[in-house]
């Protein structure tokens, strides 16, 4: 069973087990729900209603859950309250968890990288309260801490690229090059943090459930971690780009070119234990980042956009 499989990392995953040759219940809202995703069982319900659907959840007799979306400790409870008897679970959670990305979003600096498992977390809960709508009690520590004392297996996601990501990580880019610009205005370029591509976090997941693990946290992230200026120069290169990145002050950068500029804390981490627990290994980043750019290229946004006078002003202080 997997909770909240429809989009991106989920739907990679499902892809993932039906090819391994899994029985698979996907239970979400039914709000969003591709058209061409692979065939498999659906539950509609919202995640607090879990409970009122006891009976074709017990029909199903889940040998494991994947949860994808606990994004609070009610989350997490809800959960387990409908599947008591459920002997594997698998939580995705986030290095977000780690104290150095407390530190990244105050612009201080706490901790070495690679991160790994035994990495300080953050002392603070709640890093979106107040920041984003709908977030005010997000954190997967209060997940975590729900989910481990019931052996739950928990991988720890850094940012994820790959096809049908709607949160378009390469789009900072993209956009710019579909307009046509040819000069671009950057930072510094040197902030290291950690990425891996979907269809790897899928290939973790199963290898996950195939394992006799009990209360482990993985880090799953690729082995090295490109800065921001080189992996920007990678999507360029894989969207056949000749535009040029133009260094220029941080003080100048339109606002979602910030993260090129200059950033304290890095967010790398090392998914070494990942790798010796479940013999699990990453693809060819160049290779999966072209499948990313080519795919995004292919389907942009309907609400890209258009506005490059940040860029200008930007470029016209050299």
């Amino acid at each position: 069973m997997v909770l909240g499989g429809t989009r991106f990392i989920g739907r990679a995953t499902v892809e993932e087990l039906v090819a391994s040759g899994d029985e698979v219940l996907v239970v979400h809202r039914g709000v969003l729900e591709p058209d061409d995703m692979t065939p498999v069982s659906h539950l509609h319900c919202e995640r607090a209603e879990l409970g009122k659907h006891r009976a074709e959840l017990e029909d199903f007799a889940p040998d494991a859950v994947i949860d994808y979306r606990a994004l609070t400790r009610r989350d997490a409870e809800t959960a387990l309250e409908a599947l008591p008897d459920v002997a594997r679970w698998i939580v995705i959670s986030s290095v977000d968890v780690y104290r150095a990305f407390g530190a990244l979003n105050s612009d201080d600096e706490t901790d070495p990288v690679p991160l790994d498992e035994e990495s300080p977390l953050r002392s603070e809960r709640y890093p979106y309260r107040g920041k984003m709508p709908g977030m005010d009690d997000y954190d997967k520590l209060d997940v975590e801490d729900v989910y481990l004392p019931r052996g739950a297996t928990v991988l720890r996601l850094p940012m994820v690229y790959g096809e049908h990501d709607y949160q378009r990580r390469e789009e900072f880019l993209l956009r710019r090059i579909r307009a046509g610009r040819k000069r671009i205005p950057f930072g510094s370029g040197q902030w290291l943090t950690c990425r891996i591509y979907v269809r790897d976090v899928g290939r973790a997941v199963r290898l996950a459930l195939e394992k006799p693990l009990t209360g482990e946290v993985l880090n799953v992230c690729e082995d090295r971690s490109f800065s921001m200026g080189m992996w920007s120069r990678m999507i360029l290169e894989a969207a056949e780009s000749d535009a040029a990145l133009v260094r220029v002050a941080d003080e100048a950068l339109p606002e979602d070119l910030k993260f090129t500029g200059t950033v304290t804390q890095h967010i790398a981490a090392s998914a070494r234990k990942a790798r010796s627990l479940l013999a699990w290994t990453t693809s060819d980043p160049h290779e999966t980042l072209r499948k990313t750019v080519r795919w995004h290229l292919a389907h942009p946004p309907e609400d890209a956009s258009d506005d490059f006078a940040p860029d200008d002003r930007a470029l016209g202080t050299l």
